[in-house]
């Protein structure tokens, strides 16, 4: 998809199965950042507060969900198994959605952002 205006937009150009997915992981993402406004940046719906908290992305394989988080041991860990080369983290398409960790890599965004805002 070439230059989505929306995430609207974004999410109506997959098949209905990655549709609800993306939805999913789009609600996840918003309760988990309350307040956080949606975007598209990259080319790619993000959640902005305070800067970027989350970009995510569908691709063929996987759902892609950017940038991971820096600084907790133990969500670092937990998350292993879905580090990127490139310092993003890709969930399988063909496997379940971890939408509880998604959730938890949003919420230390979130303090990661506002401790670097205070400073």
């Amino acid at each position: 998809m070439e230059h989505p205006a929306s995430v609207d937009e974004y999410i109506s150009a997959f098949s209905p199965e990655v549709q609800a997915i993306l939805e999913r992981i789009r609600s996840t993402i918003g309760h988990a950042a309350p307040g956080a406004e949606e975007t598209i940046s990259y080319n790619m719906p993000a959640f902005r507060m305070n800067g970027i908290v989350v970009y995510f992305a569908a691709f063929k394989k996987h759902i892609g969900l950017y940038p991971p988080v820096k600084g907790d041991a133990k969500l670092t860990k937990a998350m292993a198994r879905y580090a990127g080369a490139k310092g993003n983290l890709k969930f399988p398409l063909d496997e379940p959605m971890p939408y509880e960790s998604i959730e938890r890599v949003v919420k230390a965004r979130v303090k990661q952002l506002a401790s670097q805002r205070s400073r």
